[in-house]
């Protein structure tokens, strides 16, 4: 009997499926298409979309992020997002640990 998925092994699970549910709106299913990814960003990260004081913010952040420019998002591509917004909360938090 295995043993159940520890924290960490369930979050990287759950940035795949989130990933592979916004991908497949358009039947590909590995990439994100820009449409895609701003209901992504809208749902699954409405605080972050909301603090972008751009309005071409979405068309911004992917073109950014597209390191390919295919206009299309990869798994890859997407998660150096993930990892950029993890590493601006650990930042907030070392911030607010350091005014206590």
């Amino acid at each position: 009997m295995a043993a159940p998925p520890s924290e960490l092994e369930r979050s990287m699970e759950s940035l795949v499926v989130v990933f592979h549910r916004y991908a497949d709106e358009d039947g590909d299913g590995q990439t994100l298409t820009k449409k895609e990814f701003k209901k992504l960003l809208e749902n699954e990260l409405p605080t972050f979309l909301a603090t972008q004081k751009d309005p071409d913010a979405v068309s911004r952040i992917m073109q950014d992020l597209d390191e390919d420019g295919d206009n299309k998002l990869n798994f890859k591509e997407f998660v150096t997002l993930v990892l950029g917004i993890a590493t601006a909360c650990e930042k907030y938090n070392q911030l607010q640990a350091g005014k206590d």
